[in-house]
């Protein structure tokens, strides 16, 4: 794996839907795929799907193409994902309940370790065999439990808060699906996740076909 110069965030939110695809084709026994055949695929072009790969080195041979065991390894690589993350979780409401229970997650290395709220109803029960603590609780914890990834599921007037708690308890990245853009460190990732963002473009994709 060779990266080259700084990569593009554009080129970063393509790799997964490679790299999902390429497990679809494992999964099939698919031992080899051209650019052509994965641009049928995935709906890149071939040309955008080469220059994407040769960002890293390109792993394709001429007359080959790629392996696809060994490209879909290359990338879980490059995403970081040949590692686990430990990842706690604030608010405990319907969403972030349903993150809990999303298996898939623990499947792919992303453990969650805790989970915290301030609704005392949610205090004290167990998700996916995780006991919901009590907010107060969360910088005495992340004290003792070094996380990697903080995911916020509160309301937009506590956001922030529970971020900068989560930076001053050295989190490495937070994954934030609160409905306002949190400001935080340049050493921190952060992910911001708009719901509604994605909806509203799927309804302007729905009145805005070609018959």
């Amino acid at each position: 794996m060779k990266e080259t110069g700084k990569i593009s965030k554009a080129v970063i939110k393509r790799l997964p839907r490679y790299r999902r695809y390429l497990e679809d084709l494992m999964k099939k026994g698919v031992d080899r795929i051209s650019s052509n055949e994965l641009s049928n695929l995935i709906g890149y072009t071939a040309s955008q799907i080469r220059q994407d790969l040769n960002n890293f080195g390109g792993f394709g041979q001429q007359g080959y193409g790629y392996n696809v065991k060994a490209l879909h390894a290359e990338i879980s690589k490059i995403l970081g994902l040949d590692k686990d993350y430990k990842m706690i979780i604030v608010g405990c409401g319907n969403l972030g309940q349903a993150l809990a229970n999303y298996t898939h997650y623990y499947k792919a290395g992303f453990i969650v370790c805790g989970m915290f709220d301030i609704n005392p109803r949610l205090v004290g029960l167990r998700i996916n065999d995780i006991e919901v603590m009590d907010y107060s609780l969360l910088d005495e914890y992340l004290e003792a439990h070094p996380i990697d990834i903080g995911i916020i599921c509160t309301n937009k007037g506590s956001a922030q808060e529970v971020a900068d708690k989560l930076v001053a308890g050295k989190v490495k990245g937070i994954w934030n699906f609160a409905t306002m853009d949190l400001t935080v460190g340049e050493d921190v990732a952060l992910e911001n996740v708009h719901l509604s963002d994605s909806l509203q473009s799927l309804a302007y994709h729905i009145n805005h076909r070609e018959d």
